[in-house]
């Protein structure tokens, strides 16, 4: 193991030894492509007007798939973090899981063809579509906790995982990450106003299917050829232990509080507006294309940033000033009906988006690492690491607050008169301006109480820097252990 120097003026450990290699860098890149290369934000279209899910239906249901949702976290976590093979912790879960999730990926994208042209209420239609949901569900929850853990896992060296977080998440929107759904918000906008004599429900069809394996294509290849370095303890963690570093862990219960707080938001998000409001889906794509250097920039602000601030300092900061912006926007909107004008709302939002991008970079990078510190932090704490039980108790905090706003959500979409399956254009006016009212200001206020939690969070610059010192060492008396035991020598 390289030996690394630490500055006499700081006390930082300057680490100089990298762990991740060429290859593996590449793969790391097209693994957070994966991530978002999918068609995710037109979904809601697609259960609405293509499918057609009734909405007073879908909140009762979602009780009762959100409860059995929540008992399986709690087995997996447990399963995961007891997993010790040659293979290591996490990969069989990960390999094993891809190929069979995929298959249902594709299958969700061909309901349209199972059950055509059928009601909002059709009852086999509804019972395929939310057993085929708790299928899915139940497998992601295996893959994506197994998947947390090992992106931690990948380098015991902080700076480098910070590096590649900043590289993933500046690289990966030039690498396509966002094209699945710029290209739909065209094609829908073709298929609206007739100019191609397209299908709506076979567009999604096919977008959904290749997205849904091309992504999984990514993730596997990344897998396949990345490595668990962080050594786990050869004893199996308790369900004591697992429960402990949860509860002792004050860094991730924060986290937890803050995402928990500020998703008790109601939204309905962009996509809907720009469509039903303005007439043009891509016109979200349209009036971000002005500020995107701006985003692409603020990537060379983070790591002078993360020199003079605290984590949480530049958490804080992002949020209320992220906040304010959008607050400010959907003010300007309501003045005098604006929001129903998209020539007014094209320079509103385009503003919106020149002065948000400057925090794109932080908002990123920042986010992430909480994550991967506060999964550090319980090793430090506790002298081992529960990746899978810590992601579960963070999962299910947010999966009950999900079934429950999923739940309100679409009681308020039938509140506000939403029309399902009908023509393109045919909402109300009351109707349009509660669209743009949800997904500007009211998910602003209505989630500003997660901010609270982030003034608290305890792991300043020294504790941080303290806390990765002590790592290093145990991590390097571990491992001298282990080689002497087993006759290897560097």
């Amino acid at each position: 193991m390289a030996i690394n120097e630490k500055s006499e003026k700081t006390g930082e450990i300057a680490y100089t030894r990298r762990y991740v290699g060429f290859h593996e860098t590449v793969a790391y890149l097209f693994n957070d492509v994966s991530n978002s290369f999918n068609i995710g934000g037109y979904e809601d279209r697609y259960k609405w007007d293509v499918v057609g899910i009734d909405f007073k239906i879908a909140a009762t249901v979602n009780v009762f798939t959100g409860a059995w949702d929540i008992i399986n976290d709690s087995i997996i976590g447990v399963m995961v973090d007891k997993t010790r093979t040659r293979w290591g912790k996490f990969r069989p879960y990960i390999l094993g899981l891809q190929i069979p999730i995929t298959l249902v990926a594709v299958l969700y994208w061909f309901i349209p063809i199972f059950f055509p042209g059928t009601a909002t209420t059709y009852v086999p239609k509804l019972a395929f579509w939310f057993s085929l949901g708790v299928v899915k569900e139940t497998a992601n929850t295996f893959r994506d906790v197994a998947r947390g853990g090992y992106m931690s896992t990948i380098t015991p060296n902080p700076d480098e995982r910070g590096r590649l977080i900043m590289l993933a998440e500046l690289l990966s929107g030039n690498m396509g990450e966002d094209l699945p759904n710029v290209l739909m918000g065209v094609l829908i906008d073709l298929i609206n106003n007739r100019v191609v004599p397209w299908k709506l429900g076979n567009l999604f069809i096919i977008m959904g299917s290749v997205t849904s394996v091309l992504s999984a294509a990514m993730s596997f290849w990344f897998t396949l050829i990345a490595r668990e370095r962080v050594m786990q303890r050869v004893e199996r963690p308790s369900i004591k232990e697992g429960i402990r570093a949860v509860i002792n862990n004050k860094p991730m219960l924060l986290i937890m509080l803050s995402e928990l707080l500020g998703d008790f938001k109601i939204s309905v998000g962009r996509g809907n507006y720009f469509i039903d409001v303005l007439g043009m889906a891509s016109l979200d794509t349209i009036v971000n294309l002005p500020s995107s250097f701006n985003g692409t920039i603020s990537y060379a602000f983070v790591q002078p940033l993360r020199r003079r601030f605290s984590s949480k300092a530049l958490w804080v900061f992002e949020d209320v000033y992220t906040r304010s912006l959008t607050i400010l926007l959907f003010l300007f909107g309501m003045v005098n009906h604006n929001y129903s004008n998209r020539m007014i709302m094209s320079v509103l939002f385009g503003t919106h988006a020149f002065f948000d991008k400057f925090m794109f970079g932080i908002r990123k990078v920042i986010g992430v690492e909480l994550q991967n510190e506060a999964l550090d932090y319980c090793e430090w704490k506790n002298g081992y690491r529960a990746e899978a039980t810590i992601s579960v108790a963070k999962g299910l905090v947010k999966k009950i607050q999900r079934v429950a706003m999923d739940s309100v959500y679409q009681l308020v979409m039938d509140r506000i008169g939403y029309r399902q399956q009908q023509a393109f254009g045919s909402q109300t006016a009351n109707t349009k301006r509660w669209l743009f009212a949800m997904c500007t200001g009211v998910p602003a206020i209505t989630s500003v109480l997660g901010v609270v939690p982030k003034f608290f969070y305890p792991l300043s610059k020294e504790i941080r820097t303290r806390m990765y010192n002590e790592l290093y060492e145990r991590r390097g008396i571990e491992a001298a252990a282990v080689n002497e035991g087993s006759g290897f020598m560097d």
